[in-house]
């Protein structure tokens, strides 16, 4: 496990809670955040009774962290809720109307936002953004990402993270952290399989609420993950938030093409700068025989970008084991071989070139 998340969980794993089973397998732990060497989390307990007995264990569990190598120091922290409140408090609650802003907002610590868009669903927005934002913190950036498709979000899942962020303070939302990354999504507020019914403002309020009120600390760059087309969440994120560019994601389909276009004509009415497309799905490789067949096309996102003036950032095929990995919670950028390495090339350019 070269993950210290991972090591700090295992470490906790045989730790007995009062009653049964252990700090981990309870889902007592919150807010864990891992910084040069600086850990920090909370154990909620279920009751403030509970909590009462709890001191001796939260001493242990400080203790047993310490001695990881490459920490410095640990605070661990003891709160309490009411064991009824199935959801989350009051505080944590997302969505509303938004607040009045005096101007674009920009987390304080966030050096850049970046947009990664498409015009069309099922292009593989989500799985390059949640691979993209792996394969920049492999290449040493402090990245930030935000599941901003409210309706459908995938980057629990796919980042394999879980658990309800905590708000210590009942103003700043903490975020969570899984594979070198600070994560942030409407699934972790809400129940996996219950949909999200929400009008307009709604969405407006909630997307101003995870950019404004959660701890993102120091990032290099902050990755949004919009939803499919040119709606709400796309108009309020380039409209109230200091946006430094977007990413446009594509298969070379026509059809897809055509969708493209309608996200690139968006970014360009609301000015913000488009800095580069991805074709994703561009090709498939047989196992077989190791010929290559395109099947949804060929050439048509490396055509646009050259028709825009844009980089075409890179060609991604279709690829069984990326499935698989974003279905099991790690990311094909977090391990080795070709894809890994066809991410962190695109993750080299944006930083080469000063995007992220």
């Amino acid at each position: 496990m070269d993950n210290i998340q991972d090591k700090i969980r295992a470490a906790l794993a045989d730790l007995p809670f009062p009653g049964q089973g252990s700090l981990i397998s309870n889902d007592l732990i919150r807010a864990l955040r891992v910084e040069d060497g600086r850990v920090s989390f909370v154990i909620e307990a279920p009751t403030p009774e509970v909590a009462r007995q709890m001191e001796p264990l939260r001493l242990a569990a400080q203790e047993r962290i310490a001695q990881l190598p490459g920490v410095t120091s640990v605070n661990v922290a003891l709160t309490a809720h009411n064991e009824s409140a199935s959801k989350p408090p009051p505080s944590l609650k997302v969505g509303g109307h938004p607040k009045p802003q005096a101007a674009p907002m920009k987390p304080s610590g966030v050096k850049r936002i970046l947009a990664i868009g498409s015009g069309k669903g099922g292009v593989g927005k989500s799985t390059v953004s949640s691979n993209l934002a792996v394969a920049l913190a492999k290449e040493g950036r402090k990245v930030g990402l935000l599941d901003a498709d409210i309706y459908g979000p995938s980057q629990p899942r796919m980042m394999g993270a879980s658990g309800r962020p905590a708000s210590p303070d009942g103003k700043i939302i903490e975020p969570l952290h899984s594979h070198g990354v600070t994560l942030m999504s409407i699934g972790f507020m809400v129940e996996e399989d219950k949909a999200v019914v929400w009008r307009g403002p709604m969405l407006m309020g909630a997307l101003q609420q995870m950019i404004g009120q959660v701890n993102w600390g120091e990032l290099d760059v902050l990755l949004v993950d919009l939803p499919p087309g040119t709606g709400d969440v796309q108009l309020t994120l380039c409209t109230k938030s200091e946006l430094s560019g977007a990413i446009v994601v594509s298969t070379p389909q026509d059809v897809a093409l055509l969708d493209a276009r309608k996200a690139l004509d968006m970014f360009k009415s609301l000015k913000t700068p488009v800095l580069g497309l991805i074709e994703n799905m561009s090709f498939f490789t047989c196992p077989s025989c190791g010929s290559e067949h395109h099947i949804f096309g060929h050439g048509g996102v490396a055509a646009e970008a050259e028709k825009l003036g844009v980089p075409l950032l890179g060609s991604l095929p279709i690829d069984l084991e990326t499935r698989l990995a974003g279905d099991s919670g790690t990311p094909i950028a977090a391990g080795e071989g070709a894809m890994a390495q066809a991410y962190a090339q695109i993750a080299r350019g944006l930083v080469e070139g000063g995007m992220a």
